[in-house]
């Protein structure tokens, strides 16, 4: 397998000074001895004509002669090479993909919707022009190659996979880390760099995104009330103490029950209580 080749064109102005020349003596060989065979210079001045070209800053040419690769002039300016050479104009400037949002299933089954954006650019200009077919469909369909195969590698999150230690919605810089080396993998057949590569989309697919949002409610739900039952019973256990540390009332185990009760209602309850008042005795 071949690599890039820099070559050095010729300065385009020097070649141009030539064709002047060659205009110029033409035209008095012309004039000046009225004979014919300078038209002969005709040719000439085509090809020398055809040889000049230019190349853009962030950009290069691929040289083939006759099917042979003879090198990439990477340098911008203005140049003049074998008129016979076919020139390919491959950019060198970084590019951004980002991809559509494909349906793929997790490591776990569950189908969701993802896609990446990608910055790349060409770093060897053979291997984009003669070692794939069109480098910038082989960027594309690798790419959502290579989001599929990741997605299949990890799990959505840890909610049915609860040892999981890296998921797609938790794990981000771990999972784009995976993304970059996989797309920098594939792609480096085409001379193509990956300069950063990160999942620009992840979501539930729409047929089971409402159910998995009842569930992340869900568990929501539970972890809140857990907490709040928690203070409850601190706090809970605070008046106790306190209320018989300083001897302020003497609870026996059903009035002590009977309060614990009414305070875990009260702090535990979703909604406001409504105050009753014992105008007669605690029994």
């Amino acid at each position: 397998m071949k690599n890039e080749k820099q070559i050095k064109p010729i300065n385009g102005y020097i070649m141009l000074l030539v064709l002047l020349a060659v205009i110029v003596s033409m035209a008095a060989g012309l004039i000046i001895t009225e004979n014919s065979i300078f038209i002969a210079l005709l040719p000439l001045m085509v090809l020398i004509i055809k040889g000049f070209f230019t190349v853009n800053p962030n950009s290069s040419k691929v040289m083939v002669l006759f099917g042979a690769y003879k090198g990439t002039v990477r340098d911008n300016g203005f140049f003049w090479a074998n008129p016979f050479y076919t020139r390919q104009r491959i950019s060198l400037r970084a590019r951004n993909f980002d991809s559509e949002r494909v349906k793929v299933n997790d490591k776990i089954g569950n189908p969701i919707m993802i896609n990446v954006i990608l910055v790349w650019k060409v770093e060897d200009t053979y291997k984009s022009a003669f070692d794939v077919d069109n480098y910038e469909e082989f960027v594309r369909v690798q790419t959502d190659a290579a989001v599929r195969k990741l997605a299949g590698s990890y799990p959505y999150d840890n909610f049915d996979s609860e040892h999981a230690e890296l998921t797609l919605r938790s794990g981000m810089d771990g999972v784009n880390e995976a993304l970059e080396n996989e797309i920098t993998e594939r792609l480096a057949i085409a001379g193509i760099k990956v300069m950063e590569a990160r999942i620009g989309y992840l979501a539930y697919a729409p047929e089971i995104a409402s159910s998995m949002l009842k569930r992340q409610q869900a568990v929501a739900i539970v972890a809140a009330r857990k907490k709040i039952v928690e203070g409850a019973v601190g706090m809970v256990e605070d008046a106790l103490e306190k209320l018989s540390k300083d001897n302020i009332i003497d609870f026996d185990d059903d009035k002590k029950a009977s309060m614990v009760s009414n305070l875990m209602v009260v702090l535990c309850g979703d909604k406001e209580v409504m105050p009753v008042i014992n105008t007669g005795t605690l029994n």
